[in-house]
């Protein structure tokens, strides 16, 4: 078989379109079983461009014959198919070690960043036995781009990239594997049964420490009571509401004596100030912008944005969603993007608009990112019809927001307005917009306070309708949202935008957080609290920034990977000496904690019926199918206690009701409270502490896989459900016969 270039891509939907791309759609499929590569000359060479599917390699320890222990260093690259839960990947490997075979020299066209930089050189390495090949960047999908990163690959792989990406991967693995086995063999050892794999990493200790210290401000938080006056008055038949100057009065007669001296009296226009004032266009998305605003408009998980933007890229849509940038380069051409928008109904008249303009200069904000621009769309416009809803609605956010950072400003006014009543002043703020600027573009995916206030002159009398007294609160400080919390991860430098999303899904997946408002399970706090008191520098923000630091420094050459991983190993060697040292006081701490946890995730609340037991979530011994049960449900027939409170004896013997092995112990209850309800299969049912606003009985979250989550109240007789299970049908449009004239 003649020799080839084999091109090596990331995924199979990078493969075909950068076969078809350099063949001019001329490209063969080679198929091999279900799976294939694709085969093209140019000129007088072949060409093979075949893929992977994301690491076809993972780390993993050499095992030793001495079974789960720690400190772990020995370790190597191990083909991903043969870990649990991978298998799929079998026949990639497979499909791709064939394909290789007959390949003279190789180009790596994986992802430009350090997680591809990684996949392209252990393949070249294990599978075809090189250690360089040529390398192609490209940021978007577009046939043009992938035609000129061809045409221009880099005679050498991006060294810089690669021995940062292996020295991220050896430190999380090191950070990872030693911890886990510490945290579990810990609780394991404290444990004569029913211990859970425990999992902390060099990012995700400092996340969940850096979550806890939230859930520990609002534990913490003690409300302190406060007043306001609102003062009700009719603007031009319309009821507007007028505060009083101190937003919060801390003292109730104070508060009281306002209300009494402005009842039953008139205001006075004391004052008008008007302001213009001009707001910015946003600067493009990156990574982490993009995520925080598709959960804050869509709810989308971080996770499930990046998947939906993968696939958008891989489709050659938008550009490379992974980036820091908050940058457009004149270099991807806005004209061209902007004349290709035009073609797609819902931004014809905006893009035309901008089209008018001397000048595209984007709005842009000051991060950067060496390798990528921020995300925006192509010149290859999407099929808006045969996107997914989900899809459609990233799209939409990501080519509005492009469009809005070349717009104009927006201009607006406010107009504060100072009403005396018997010498106490209020105030009225109105705004309005004047000139729509980039918020005609955007203005869905924002919330602007529009109060337009009628022309008001100093001296004139206006009628007050109400005025009331206000007992409020002050509220705790908000818990962080999968949004919000990435911004916060990206300030305190831990993690990456790759990484972050996947570690904030690990912390949801060890049960050590929960809810859309993060809340810190019991869990997840003592882990941090155990680790805080016996191991601090598992936590630390520091530790994690200075290996963060000396990776970048390992892309830009001024340090080498071994130092580093040397340097890494000496520290948890340190780390883990003086947690084994404490490993019996940690282990029982762990222990209580998931204990206390699991009770936590299967209490869902008092009991509507009987009022003193709790709901549960419980599992059938019959059907095997989870329900909910009262707590009350059984009680003894010779004590009347429930069975948690039941000291009695069985008189065969002699032992506590949970140990007894003997038949009586279940004769020896009576039902009670046989409240229960039945739980949606093949879920995940998760409490959210909130109970039905029409039943009352408590609402919990629905988790099934590759579907939306939802919430529901767990009584299926409720009004709530009544029009459940019917199919929706069509009303007739009525069309009413026009007046005569």
């Amino acid at each position: 078989m003649p020799q080839s270039t084999v091109i090596i891509t990331e995924k199979p939907d990078a493969m075909n379109k950068i076969a078809q791309a350099l063949s001019d759609n001329k490209a063969k499929k080679k198929e091999n079983g279900e799976f294939y590569w694709y085969e093209f000359k140019r000129g007088n060479k072949k060409f093979v461009v075949t893929c992977a599917v994301g690491h076809l390699f993972v780390l993993d320890a050499i095992k030793t014959g001495k079974g789960w222990t720690y400190p772990v260093f020995d370790v190597k690259w191990i083909p991903t198919h043969t870990k649990k839960g991978h298998e799929f990947s079998k026949k990639y490997f497979e499909t791709l070690s064939e394909a290789v075979k007959n390949g003279s020299d190789f180009v790596i066209a994986t992802d430009y960043d350090t997680e591809g930089a990684v996949i392209g050189y252990n393949i070249l390495k294990l599978l075809c036995n090189k250690e360089d090949a040529k390398r192609m960047k490209f940021s978007t999908m577009t046939k043009d781009e992938l035609l000129n990163s061809f045409e221009n690959a880099s005679a050498h792989l991006d060294e810089g990239q690669v021995e940062a990406g292996l020295t991220r991967h050896y430190l999380d693995f090191y950070w990872g594997i030693n911890l886990t086995r510490a945290l579990t063999l810990a609780m394991k050892n404290a444990a004569e049964k029913g211990f859970s794999i425990l999992s902390t990493g060099r990012v995700q200790g400092p996340t969940l420490a850096m979550l806890y210290e939230k859930e520990a401000e609002i534990k913490k938080f003690k409300p302190t009571p406060f007043w306001q006056i609102e003062l009700h008055v009719k603007l031009d038949g319309e009821e507007v509401i007028a505060n009083f100057e101190k937003e919060k009065i801390w003292k109730e007669d104070e508060a009281e004596k306002v209300l009494t001296s402005s009842k039953g009296k008139d205001a006075i226009v004391k004052d008008v100030k008007k302001r213009e004032y001009k707001q910015s266009p946003p600067v493009p998305f990156n990574t982490t912008d993009l995520q925080a605003e598709a959960y804050s408009q869509f709810k989308y998980s971080p996770t499930q944005t990046l998947s939906i933007a993968e696939s958008l890229y891989q489709a050659g849509y938008i550009s490379y969603p992974r980036s820091s940038s908050q940058k457009l380069p004149p270099s991807i051409n806005y004209g061209k993007i902007l004349k290709a928008l035009a073609s797609l109904k819902p931004y014809e008249k905006f893009t035309n608009n901008l089209l008018k303009k001397e000048k595209l200069i984007p709005k842009e904000g000051a991060k950067e990112d060496p390798a990528h621009p921020a995300v925006y769309p192509t010149f290859e416009v999407a099929d808006l019809k045969k996107l997914t809803s989900q899809q459609k609605k990233l799209y939409d956010l990501i080519v509005r927001r492009f469009l809005a950072v070349f717009a104009d400003e927006a201009l607006r006014e406010s107009n504060t307005v100072s009403l005396d009543v018997n010498g106490n002043r209020f105030v009225i703020v109105g705004k309005r917009t004047i000139e729509l600027g980039w918020t005609e573009i955007y203005g869905q995916y924002m919330s602007t306070d529009e109060l337009i206030l009628p022309e008001l002159e100093v001296g004139q009398k206006i009628k007050v309708s109400k005025i009331e007294k206000l007992a409020k609160e002050t509220q705790p400080p908000g818990r962080y949202s999968q949004g919000s919390i990435l911004k916060e991860m990206e300030k305190r430098e831990l993690g990456t935008r790759a990484t972050r999303a996947e570690i904030l899904k690990t912390l949801y997946d060890r049960g050590y957080i929960l809810g859309q408002s993060i809340k810190v399970t019991k869990l997840g706090e003592v882990v941090v609290k155990a680790l805080q008191e016996y191991s601090p520098r598992i936590l630390s923000e520091e530790l994690t920034r200075k290996f963060e630091d000396e990776t970048e420094q390992v892309m830009n050459g001024k340090l080498k990977r071994e130092k580093v991983l040397e340097d890494a190993r000496g520290t948890l060697i340190e780390v883990l000496k003086d947690f084994r040292t404490n490993e019996k006081k940690i282990g029982k701490k762990l222990l209580e904690g998931l204990q206390e946890s699991r009770e936590e995730q299967r209490t869902l609340g008092t009991c509507v019926i009987c009022k003193t037991g709790q709901l549960k979530i419980l599992r059938s011994r019959f059907s095997g199918k989870f329900f909910v049960g009262c707590s009350n449900y059984f009680r003894c027939a010779k004590c009347g206690f429930t069975r948690n409170a039941c000291k009695c004896k069985c008189p065969i013997c002699g032992q506590e009701k949970g140990k007894c092995k003997d038949s009586w112990k279940d004769k020896q209850w009576t039902p009670s409270c046989q409240t229960g309800y039945p739980l949606p299969s093949n879920a995940k049912n998760i409490p959210t502490g909130k109970t039905c606003e029409k039943c009352g009985t408590p609402i919990i979250q629905v988790i099934r896989k590759g579907k939306r989550p939802f919430k529901m109240c767990i009584n299926p007789k409720c009004e709530t459900k009544a029009d459940w299970g019917k199919k929706k049908t069509k009303t007739a449009k009525v069309i009413k016969p026009k007046s005569a004239s």
